[in-house]
Order: structure tokens, then C-alpha cells, then sequence
């Protein structure tokens, strides 16, 4: 019988876990280590997970009607997935978008017919930063100040939209548990908005409460600054541990993870770089992130025989305007 699918909404999740056996090998890892390719996903990032739920969700509650314009404060892929759905459903849609993200994140939104804005732009937000840094929970509430007098508007809002981190316990957390037979031990990914690590962490522990969350966060030399004013950065990761409450996601459980983490931006890139020629995998940075933290945790004696599932939020397509391939560059 025919499979044709009618909406790119129907191509979302259900990806694909892979045993990264020659990076074990190079390496002589103790555990096993499974990689979760959320680039199989059809804008090619985790994130059209959260873009489809939240689209849906505000649709069946009226939040969101004919004719409105989808917003978006993003690092780029949640705005690439949500100009895809927005295309596809019938939505106008504007992303504001990180000025030191990749071009290719700009570019791809503006394929699918978006608008784009960088934050630099908004005054609101430029405030914002004045006042408390980049930071991407303060950028996201100064957004939502600056576009309160427009019209026929629906701010997504992933960093409290319920639907982010609901997805993931519906879909990210059992996909893992079905695809192992139940036979995982540590669940790692990246902390972002939170959703991801919450959603899909809080469905593992409910299926198993031994198995151990671990969260990820840049270190602090991995953002620009007026010492490092080119650095490139893990883009789409956030700290939530040592930082004011303030600046912390409503979305991320911070009773689901068991410990965490921290990455510089020269070790994210080099696992990224390693696991392309190893076997095969061309991923982002906060990838390489995912994979470095995982190979630490598979270096412990402790861990000897365990399987470790790492969440690979993107592709490293979205990378290549960066160092992130540079062999020669180091951060």
C-alpha cells in the first residue's frame, strides 16, 4: 500500500539511534555510546519538534488564527523550524534572531519565506543586553515587551511555551526507550531552553528512576566578551548552574538532571570533528558538546558497561560558515 505523507508535519521525530563504534574503539571507551540524530528530522534539528507542538498547541487553544504572524526570539533552529511549519500551515513569520549565529541560519529562514531581525535591531533588547548580558532568557521577556502593542501577532515564546518540553516526554523520551529495550543508564544533552533535558529526561525516570540525566553547559571563556570579542560560541547552549535564577528557563526541570557538565567551545568542535571522520556523522557544535560529554562519562570505571544516550541536537550544515570544520582553529 502507498505511504505518502501530505505535510512536512508528519515527517517530525522518530529518529534514528546510532552506536558510535569507532569513536568507542579510538578511544577504548568502558560504556557504549548511542547517538539520538535529531538531524534526520526534516528542517534537520531537534527543534522541529518544539516548532510543530507549539504551532499545534496554540492553534487548538485559539492563541494562534488565520492570518496571525508566528514570532520568535531564536539561535536559529527553532526559528528554521518554525519558518518551515509556518510555510507549510499558512502562517506569516518573523524570527529574531542572534547577531553572531551562523548566516546560513538567516539564510534558510528567508528560504521558507520568513522575516528576520537581528536583536541588535530591537531596541528593547539592546536595553536588555546593556543590563544583563546576552542572555537569552532576559532577551526573550524584552521581545515580548517590545512587540505587546502589535497586532495579529503570536510570540511562540520557547523558553516558557509549556508544549517544549511536553513534546519531548511524548516523543523524544519514549523513541529512546523503545529503540534500547528499556536498556539505557545515562541520558546527556544539551541545555538550551530546558526542554529537551526535561522533557525527555523526566520520561526516562519515569520508566526507570536510576537512570542518571546529565546536563550540559558552555563554560564561561566561551562567550564573547570585551577580552574575546571573536569568539565563537556552543550556539543554542545556555548555563544554568552558578547563574542568577533570573536567567535560568522556566522550561528546565532542575530536579530531572543528576549532574552536569561543562563544555568549552575547542572540545565541542574537536569531538564534532572527530565523530565525522570516525563514522560518518556531520553534526553541529552543541553535537560535538553532546559527544564530549558522553566519551567523559564513558572514560569512568564506574560506567564500565553501561549505555549512554547523547542527544545530537543538529547538522553541521548549519556550521559551515564557522570554524567548526577549521582544523586549524581553535576557539
Amino acid at each position: 500500500m502507498a505511504k505518502i505523507y501530505e505535510s512536512i508535519a508528519e515527517l517530525v521525530g522518530r529518529t534514528p539511534l546510532l552506536e558510535l563504534k569507532n569513536y568507542e574503539e579510538k578511544h577504548n571507551l568502558k560504556a557504549r555510546i548511542l547517538v539520538k540524530l535529531e538531524y534526520f528530522n526534516p528542517n534537520q534539528s531537534v527543534k522541529d519538534r518544539i516548532a510543530l507542538a507549539m504551532v499545534e498547541d496554540a492553534e487548538r487553544s485559539g492563541k494562534l488564527k488565520k492570518g496571525d504572524t508566528i514570532v520568535e526570539l531564536t539561535s536559529g533552529n527553532t526559528g528554521v523550524g518554525l519558518a518551515a511549519i509556518a510555510a507549510a500551515k499558512g502562517y506569516k513569520f518573523r524570527a529574531y534572531i542572534q547577531d553572531q549565529v551562523s548566516k546560513e541560519r538567516y539564510q534558510v529562514v528567508h528560504a521558507f519565506g520568513g522575516e528576520t531581525v537581528k536583536l541588535s535591531d530591537v531596541p528593547e533588547i539592546v536595553k536588555s543586553m546593556e543590563e544583563n548580558g546576552a542572555d537569552f532568557v532576559e532577551c526573550c521577556k524584552a521581545l515580548e515587551r517590545a512587540i505587546s502593542g502589535e497586532k495579529n501577532v503570536w510570540f511562540a515564546d520557547q523558553t516558557r511555551n509549556h508544549a517544549n518540553p511536553d513534546i519531548h516526554f511524548k516523543t523524544t523520551g519514549p523513541e529512546i526507550w523503545q529503540d534500547t529495550d528499556g536498556n539505557v543508564d545515562i541520558f546527556v544533552a544539551n541545555v538550551g531552553t530546558g526542554g529537551t533535558l526535561s522533557g525527555a529526561g523526566n520520561y526516562l525516570k519515569s520508566k526507570n528512576p536510576n537512570i542518571q540525566v546529565v546536563g550540559i553547559q558552555p563554560t564561561e571563556d566561551s562567550f564573547q566578551s570585551e577580552e574575546r570579542p571573536d569568539q565563537e560560541e556552543i550556539t543554542g547552549v545556555h548555563p544554568f548552574e552558578n547563574v542568577e535564577e533570573r536567567y535560568i528557563p522556566a522550561n528546565l526541570d532542575r530536579k530531572v538532571y543528576d549532574d552536569w557538565y561543562e563544555v568549552h567551545t575547542n572540545q565541542a568542535y574537536e569531538a564534532a570533528r572527530e565523530a565525522a571522520k570516525t563514522d560518518g556523522i556531520l553534526i553541529g557544535a552543541s553535537s560535538g558538546a553532546a559527544i564530549y560529554t558522553a566519551a567523559k562519562l564513558a572514560e569512568k570505571q564506574e560506567n564500565a558497561g553501561k549505555t549512554i544516550v547523547a542527544l545530537l541536537p543538529d547538522t553541521g550544515l548549519r556550521y559551515l560558515s564557522t570554524h567548526l570544520f577549521d582544523e586549524n582553529y581553535h576557539a
